[in-house]
């Protein structure tokens, strides 16, 4: 197994002892890798349904795969992946006031979790798809309301969520003109600023365990203008959300790598929540709002499949080789149900995996990963376990196991 960077490896030496407490010295051992440190994610919409045990198409407000796939889908998933993001989008979470769907997305944390997944929440601060019944309130009102939703969400999903996109897109929220909505009201009354520390002093108050994130799909100044006065007025942000859809096209490493640098001169980890690459025709480079692009039918090709094979190689090769990035999630699995109808997903709509699917795979459990190895141990017992940075098991004779942490080597500064 190789590393992209060093930064990414680990190792440790983990001591076999049998069952009297001597050393089991030269004896054979299994070793295998159990988890990535950093988080490989997609969301975890298409699974809702099988995960509630549903066997109806119902309507969700984010696309979502039909019955005939899901437990394919559910296979190629778990296969790869090991965060989830859920939707909270909150004008279909909670259509009617005081009638939230929170059985049915608890009954899905918990599916992933229960196989060894982590879960985050999406999100629980939003202008677009805030619910209807807020409209004519007054902003007093409105605050309160989305306060004890936060609230709500937090403590509700305690100890099955306890990673959230605290609030999403503020640099455009005050200034949001594409439908009227109560969220956007209360920005421009109370200020960007203000909106993020109310999102993130509600949630951390539910649950002093939660970690949440500042997510953005705008990469300008900025939002870097928006993250200095949060920091600056103690705002404590535990993560940076960036998105990069890429419906256009791949930005090249140069610009990701200048991306992702001016965002870790602040010190935090970076999230990369939101990453798509599309299989077929790019969309035109003159659209703006990547909303506005309606089509009748945009098909994956064949060579739209390559090209987006090799372009996701690159760019996870550029997120896991940088220090700053902590997690990378791919906006979908399937092209089925999929955001503004693009082939973005790393499977077709028949539940076939594209090439992309396979080169992700090849990476994430392939190059950066250990299959079951066997080992011999020292004549003290010992075993040095040296991989990419995660969870590792070993197996001992008898049925005994052996959980270690890899975490990654420190990294010599440069010239040092």
């Amino acid at each position: 197994m190789t590393s992209p960077n060093p930064h990414r490896t680990g190792s440790t030496v983990v001591q076999v002892v049998r069952d009297d407490g001597t050393p089991a010295a030269r004896t054979e051992v299994v070793v295998e890798q159990t988890r990535h440190a950093f988080g490989f994610g997609n969301i975890g919409f298409d699974l809702i349904g099988l995960a509630n045990g549903e066997h109806d198409d119902r309507p969700q407000v984010f696309g979502g795969a039909g019955v005939a796939h899901r437990e394919r889908l559910a296979e190629l998933w778990l296969g790869l992946f090991d965060t989830a993001t859920l939707p909270f989008y909150w004008k279909g979470f909670e259509p009617a006031e005081g009638e939230p769907d929170t059985v049915r997305l608890l009954t899905a944390a918990r599916w992933f979790v229960e196989r060894g997944v982590t879960v985050k929440g999406h999100p629980l601060v939003w202008h677009t798809l805030a619910p209807d019944w807020l409209l004519g309130r007054p902003d007093d009102d409105v605050e309160a309301t989305i306060r004890a939703r936060v609230r709500r969400e937090v403590a509700g999903f305690a100890g099955v969520i306890d990673l959230w996109d605290a609030i999403n897109e503020v640099v455009i929220m005050p200034v949001f003109d594409k439908e009227e909505n109560a969220v956007t009201r209360l920005a421009q009354a109370r200020g960007r600023v203000a909106m993020v520390r109310l999102a993130f002093d509600e949630a951390r108050a539910a649950n002093p365990a939660v970690r949440l994130v500042l997510n953005d799909f705008d990469l300008s100044a900025d939002y870097e203008h928006l993250i200095e006065e949060c920091l600056e007025a103690g705002v404590v942000v535990d993560a940076l959300g960036l998105q990069t859809h890429m419906h256009q096209g791949y930005r090249g490493e140069d610009e990701i790598l200048a991306i992702l640098d001016r965002f870790a001169r602040f010190g935090l980890p970076l999230q990369l929540t939101e990453t798509t690459l599309v299989s077929g025709d790019l969309m035109p480079a003159h659209i703006v709002d990547l909303n506005d692009y309606q089509v009748a039918s945009w098909p994956s090709t064949a060579a739209g499949e390559e090209r987006q094979a090799d372009e996701l190689v690159r760019h996870y090769r550029t997120l896991v080789g940088h220090p700053a990035v902590e997690s990378a999630t791919y906006w979908g699995l399937t092209d089925e149900g999929a955001w503004l109808g693009a082939p973005a997903g790393l499977v077709r709509a028949d539940g076939t995996p594209k090439p992309a699917y396979d080169a992700l795979h090849e990476l994430v459990r392939g190059e950066w990963w250990m299959s079951p190895t066997r080992m011999t141990t020292d004549d003290e017992g010992r075993v040095t376990v040296r991989g990419f940075a995660g969870d590792y098991r070993v197996s001992v004779p008898g049925g005994g196991t052996i959980d270690v942490r890899l975490e990654p080597s420190p990294v010599e500064p440069a010239g040092a």
